[in-house]
């Protein structure tokens, strides 16, 4: 199944409402598992990005999907991308000419 890292920012309505992030990270988690994706890890972070997952889904657009319905509700911005684990870059560069 795909990986990806979802880079979250929190909105000002998101941090009016700091206190009930840990419900909406929990919240979130079963939404994905209800789409067929896994929450694999959550980091909060200090620096350009406030927190992120990394998630196993489906494909693109269930991930697409699940980003657009999180970012919805308007607590977070989000910035998904598409991570390779190692085989899969291995593949990658094997079938490079």
């Amino acid at each position: 199944m795909p990986h990806y890292v979802v880079f979250f920012h929190l909105t000002h309505q998101g941090l009016d409402h700091l206190r009930g992030s840990p419900d909406r990270v929990d919240a979130a988690k079963k939404t994905f598992s209800q789409h067929g994706a896994k929450v694999k890890d959550f980091y909060s972070m200090m620096g350009q990005y406030d927190s992120m997952f990394i998630v196993e889904a489906p494909n693109d657009d269930v991930m697409a999907q699940l980003a657009l319905t999180v970012g919805a509700q308007g607590n977070v911005r989000t910035e998904t991308h598409r991570a390779f684990n190692e085989d899969e870059y291995r593949k990658i560069v094997k079938s490079i000419p």
